[in-house]
């Protein structure tokens, strides 16, 4: 057990080192991050031990000894916290803790924790019989597929080339922040992460929102400071700031710091138990600013990615409807986070309805015809197909111009996720829409041409379904030249197309 330094000692030291206030300090801090980075990339990690140390020492100096921070300084990155709540909704949980390489085939072993199978069944093959990640002994060696991650990792990471080569560095560096570096740096965040506790139950209103912000800082990509901030009780007393939080910056201060706890296993648990849901659920329909709604929506991804929860979100009448606000009304990143949100709610079918009566699908489609926004076509066509899996989904996209869009967007766009998106719509938009859903397509001459390159430059599953809707337009080509009723051709229900 480590002990706690002294304040007036360190205010000394602190002082020789010409480090003398919050800034000064965090200047220091994010130099010590960047030096741990270089050092870590050129695999030569010898000094890591004790640059962690000072890190930690850092860490606990601006939150401890510095009472006094600026506002005015970090009002920009507090006006950038809905940009990181976009960028960092995927980025470490799609890795496997044991190859630290982004997961093809995740599945679930009995501690709870998810592995790629190919890695945790080498690691059962070599006679292990405990939890990689927990150490915990492991009560059978079932590997039960993880479908809501995979689904999420193919939303986000379809593009492998593109995506492994971007985050591959900085999700290899969160990867290995799973471990604090060197004892004096777990001992130093576990004292930080007890006081901020306890400074959110009993500080003033500026120490409150000090450190809301602290936490929000050290649980943005590290995942032990994640975990020790959550040990020792930070959550409720956030949840309880959140609640009575009458200006923007608190508002968006302690909401940004629950979205990055909200990473974590353990705190989504203990968000959801703790009542956390109805304050985020207030902040998603009357916030005191954009930027709070669009976290709002983004901790509300997060959470739904557990089943349970992700039911009982669903359940709770407000918040579609709140979510397709802010698809309407929300900057072109609220927008992303509204939709991302809905494509999370909707990986658990009990959530469809729900959606398709929100009137969300004529908004994904105006986002189709209107945006510029590459990555937010692409959310919005992942959505859509999912709809488009049931028939009811279909018939409310087929009162659309989805086929003539659709087609349109797959000619244009550079983007392959966006582009096998178009495609698994379109296919189950024909396989449940009936022969006049093909019939329109089939007079697009140029869909053939955009059907055949994925073919060559398509992931295998894309190519599949550009395969299978080729099969189909081929049949009904096939079947109109020789005079055949158009209705031959097999689908599952006929209905009426715009």
């Amino acid at each position: 057990m480590g002990v706690e330094p002294d304040s007036s000692l360190m205010k000394r030291v602190l002082d020789n080192l010409e480090i003398r206030n919050w800034n000064d300090c965090n200047k220091e801090i994010k130099f010590l991050e960047e030096q741990i980075g270089f050092q870590c990339s050129d695999c030569d990690e010898r000094e890591v031990p004790f640059l962690s140390s000072l890190l930690g020492l850092m860490s606990y100096c601006r939150g401890v000894i510095f009472e006094t921070w600026n506002n005015r300084n970090n009002d920009q990155s507090d006006a950038r916290h809905s940009i990181e709540a976009l960028s960092c909704i995927n980025r470490e949980d799609f890795r496997c803790p044991i190859s630290l390489e982004l997961m093809t085939d995740p599945v679930t072993v009995s501690t709870g924790q998810t592995y790629d199978r190919s890695s945790i069944e080498r690691w059962l093959k070599a006679g292990n019989m405990t939890c990689p990640k927990t150490g915990e002994r492991l009560t059978s060696t079932e590997l039960v597929p993880n479908t809501t991650l995979r689904k999420l990792i193919q939303q986000f990471f379809a593009e492998v080339g593109i995506c492994a080569s971007k985050s591959g560095s900085r999700s290899r560096d969160v990867a290995r922040t799973i471990s604090p570096g060197s004892p004096a740096a777990a001992e130093a965040m576990k004292f930080l992460s007890g006081f901020l506790s306890t400074r959110l139950v009993s500080g003033s209103s500026e120490q409150k929102t000090k450190a809301a912000y602290e936490i929000r800082l050290l649980a943005k990509s590290n995942i032990f400071n994640r975990s020790c901030l959550i040990e020792a009780g930070t959550i409720l007393p956030l949840i309880n700031l959140l609640s009575s939080s009458l200006d923007r910056h608190t508002q968006e201060t302690a909401l940004s710091a629950l979205l990055k706890l909200s990473k974590h296993t353990c705190g989504k648990k203990e968000m959801i138990e703790s009542g956390g849901l109805k304050p985020i659920l207030a902040v998603l329909k009357r916030g005191l600013s954009l930027e709070a709604k669009q976290m709002a929506a983004a901790t509300i991804f997060y959470l739904a990615s557990v089943k349970s929860y992700g039911k009982l979100i669903g359940e709770t009448p407000e918040v579609v409807p709140a979510l397709v606000e802010l698809i309407k009304d929300g900057t072109t990143c609220g927008k992303k986070n509204g939709v991302v949100a809905i494509f999370g709610l909707l990986l658990h079918p009990a959530n469809h309805q729900r959606v398709l009566a929100s009137g969300s699908v004529p908004l994904l489609m105006d986002i189709l015809s209107s945006s510029n926004n590459i990555e937010l076509i692409a959310d919005s066509l992942a959505v859509l197909a999912i709809i488009a899996e049931s028939v009811d989904g279909t018939l409310t996209i087929l009162q659309t111009s989805a086929l003539s869009t659709i087609p349109r967007i797959l000619r244009s766009l550079p983007s392959r996720t966006a582009r096998e998106y178009c495609v698994t719509v379109l296919l189950s938009l024909c396989k449940n829409g009936g022969a006049e859903a093909i019939a329109i397509l089939a007079k697009d001459h140029n869909l053939m041409s955009s059907l055949y390159s994925l073919l060559t430059d398509g992931t295998s599953h894309g190519s599949s379904k550009a395969r299978a809707l080729i099969r189909i337009l081929h049949k009904f080509h096939g079947t109109s030249s020789s005079g055949m009723n158009a209705s031959a051709v097999p689908c599952e229900r006929p209905v009426h197309v715009r």
